[in-house]
């Protein structure tokens, strides 16, 4: 039993001579394999039909071109793997198919009386996780089924999100997995709204938040709560405190004897960003929130429209005038960063924080 093979479902598949690894991340499907493989794919295909899908099939291999025009050749970084042909053209191996499907239907739809209408596939995709881990459960090379539908307004798609919602129970039940449906991000496929169907295991990587009273199910990446102001009295002029080697809130809740409501914490971050020409720069991101919360880098990334985000190393915060461990917005260079404040900040009063030295 290779040493990797951590989780009990990745022993089983190997044990029983369902898969074989051949890479990380990358497998062989072995005869019983892909039996298995094949009844999943025939209930995914007879419950996609059920909603009048009509079956394609994309190239896995794209042209860059296709990607430039959305953008996302720029914004998407290591996790694509882009290669060139003999011509020397730009490519790319698929990770997703937007780019394609919507080329297609560009070039074939010519009325809105052709619409509305739903296209799926099952197609292999490449994406170069850079922790591939747990068998199948997070691999570089999979197979994935992507279903499309293409409508007249804003009300098809409406009318039409909760048949597919319930196909993709259908199919879990069919295949003997409990699964429940949470709000989550959008992430690199964009939009308004999304819904992941999660099965509740112990060698999870997501953390969810689940209310039994009123049914709310979110992805900690975006899920929304109350969060409570604390009466801090009236406004008080701003006075210095020496604080000795006092560099993390919970060290300055403890020198001055306060609660860490009443602190505001720092946090310097590098947002890696493009501009319209599609080119890539850093901007320094200046994150204040209150001392007892923590940020939410998925909702930072989102808000600012960033492509990935760092940490500051301790020279890129003092170039902006600002002293790790001491930080604060006051007296820091505006022009150079883009400053975010949590909407608890103005609603607190008197709040502790770093002075910048």
């Amino acid at each position: 039993m290779p040493n990797d093979a951590e989780t009990v479902s990745h022993q089983l598949l190997l044990r029983a001579g369902l898969v074989r690894q051949v890479a990380a991340g990358i497998f062989d499907y072995l005869p019983l394999g892909q039996i298995v493989k094949d009844k999943i794919e025939r209930i995914i295909r007879e419950e996609m039909n059920a909603i009048d899908g009509q079956e394609v099939t994309l190239p896995m291999v794209h042209p860059a071109e296709i990607w430039q025009q959305s953008g996302r050749w720029y914004e998407i970084g290591d996790d694509m793997a882009r290669l060139k042909d003999r011509n020397g053209r730009d490519m790319c191996l698929g990770m997703t198919h937007e780019e394609l499907i919507a080329e297609l239907v560009s070039q074939v739809v010519t009325s809105y009386r052709q619409l509305p209408f739903v296209l799926y596939q099952i197609q292999t995709k490449f994406r170069d996780e850079p922790r591939p881990r747990a068998g199948l459960i997070r691999v570089r090379e999979f197979t994935m089924k992507d279903a499309y539908s293409f409508d007249r307004d804003v009300a098809g798609i409406d009318a039409f999100y909760p048949r597919i919602y319930q196909s993709y129970f259908n199919i879990f039940r069919r295949c003997g997995i409990d699964v429940i449906a949470v709000e989550s991000d959008t992430g690199m496929m964009g939009g308004t709204m999304a819904h992941e169907f999660m099965a509740l295991t112990p060698i999870g990587e997501d953390t969810l938040l689940l209310c039994d009273n009123c049914g709310y199910k979110a992805n900690r990446q975006i899920a929304t709560f109350q969060k409570t102001a604390v009466a801090g009295g009236e406004a008080q002029p701003l006075v210095e405190v020496e604080t000795p080697n006092v560099n993390t809130i919970a060290a300055l809740a403890d020198f001055l004897q306060i609660p860490e409501t009443a602190t505001a914490k720092a946090i310097f971050l590098m947002a890696e960003m493009q501009n319209n020409a599609g080119e890539l720069y850093e901007q320094f991101v200046f994150a204040v929130i209150r001392g007892d919360m923590e940020l939410n880098e998925t909702k930072l990334t989102n808000a600012i429209k960033a492509r990935r985000l760092r940490p500051a190393t301790p020279d890129e915060i003092r170039a902006i005038g600002a002293e790790p461990g001491y930080g604060s917005p006051v007296g820091i260079q505006r022009d150079k960063v883009l400053l975010l404040v949590d909407d608890l900040i103005p609603q607190s009063t008197n709040l502790v924080a770093g002075a910048n030295r």
